[in-house]
């Protein structure tokens, strides 16, 4: 296909970025991304039809008041022979048992911010980040960097591969040893997506030795997984992505099948800094996925692509073809659930990017 004329100047390009990012950085970047930046108690709008809603404000308010005798200097800045605390009562977590579009990421950033405490010993992230944290800093590493904290907020804890389960729930174990309270969400075990909901029951049974830390509280409200897979919004041609990442000051533009190839090279803990100071993603010859490995990268960047909510504009197959039946029927699916949604909020954003 023919390309017109463009401007000469030219748009940047995420395969031609490998960040380097300082452990500080992955640290510091802990906190509610942009999308929720400003939510608090106050702009939580409750459904009156949903008493749990209120309940779960009134609960999570208090529960962040109650943090403000917990440590916050960090254990390694506690004289040797100071008079140990002591142990606060009752759970040191929160779990927010409720279904898809109640509030919980919401609520949970809320919880961050109202705890009283400065923003470098309060720390808020998906599971995946806190994976990814442990992948660059070493267990040992993480437990001492955290170990200061106040609180850890976990957004969206993942069951379905039990080696990071395992790896998480004993880091945890480690925090709540050091006196850091706890807050978290989960998605849907595997075999539980049709429920549309995961069950405090069984988080709390997989977390196994953590459960007595924390006290489960369920919100109710509309159930948004019934309406299905989003209908992704139709691309565009390579030759409109193309004119409009020329045209769009601060825009990236990359072939999907090298960008996929590029982020094996990279390692997920740093694909937020693969996105610094973009205003938009234009990507060509959008096509299916290969295989899982390859998929479930593109769902993290499809996350800190959202978090940071940057406009995503494509060519070639419609988002809510990226994946294969067998992905979407397999372990993982929730994940490309969530990607395929959220990529196609973005890609609905880009639209006003193309001009004719």
């Amino acid at each position: 296909m023919g390309i017109s004329p463009i401007p000469d100047a030219a748009p940047l390009s995420l395969c031609a970025r490998e960040p380097h990012v300082p452990a500080e950085r992955l640290v510091a970047e802990m906190v509610p991304p942009p999308r929720f930046s400003s939510a608090r108690f106050d702009t939580y709008i409750p459904d009156p039809n949903q008493p749990s809603q209120t309940q779960a404000v009134q609960v999570l308010s208090s529960f962040a008041a109650g943090l403000g005798g917990a440590h916050a200097t960090g254990a390694g800045k506690r004289k040797w022979f100071a008079k140990k605390p002591a142990a606060p009562t009752g759970p040191r977590g929160v779990y927010l048992d409720g279904g898809y579009g109640v509030g919980k990421t919401h609520l949970l950033a809320s919880l961050w911010h109202a705890t009283p405490a400065e923003p470098a010993y309060k720390a808020f992230g998906t599971f995946v980040e806190l994976t990814n944290l442990v992948g660059a800093l070493g267990f040992q590493q993480t437990v001492k960097t955290l170990g200061g904290h106040r609180l850890l907020c976990i957004d969206e804890f993942e069951l379905d591969d039990p080696g990071d389960t395992v790896l998480v729930s004993t880091l945890l174990g480690k925090l709540v040893d050091a006196g850091v309270a706890l807050a978290a969400t989960s998605n849907t075990l595997p075999g539980k997506l049709g429920e549309g909901r995961f069950a405090a029951a069984d988080f709390l049974r997989e977390i196994q030795g953590l459960s007595a830390h924390f006290h489960p509280l369920r919100i109710d409200g509309e159930d948004y997984r019934h309406r299905g897979l989003p209908e992704a919004p139709a691309p565009f041609t390579d030759e409109q992505v193309t004119k409009a990442a020329y045209a769009t000051e601060g825009a990236s533009l990359d072939d999907f099948p090298h960008l996929l190839e590029h982020l094996a090279r990279v390692h997920p803990s740093r694909y937020g800094a693969l996105t610094d100071h973009l205003s938009a993603v234009c990507l060509t010859d959008v096509s299916a996925i290969p295989d899982q490995s390859t998929a479930l990268r593109l769902v993290v960047l499809a996350d800190r692509l959202y978090d940071r909510e940057i406009p995503v504009l494509a060519a070639g197959e419609p988002f809510d073809k990226l994946f294969s039946e067998e992905m979407l029927n397999g372990g993982y699916r929730k994940k490309y659930f969530r990607a395929i949604s959220r990529l196609t909020a973005l890609a609905r954003d880009a639209k006003g990017l193309v001009r004719d």
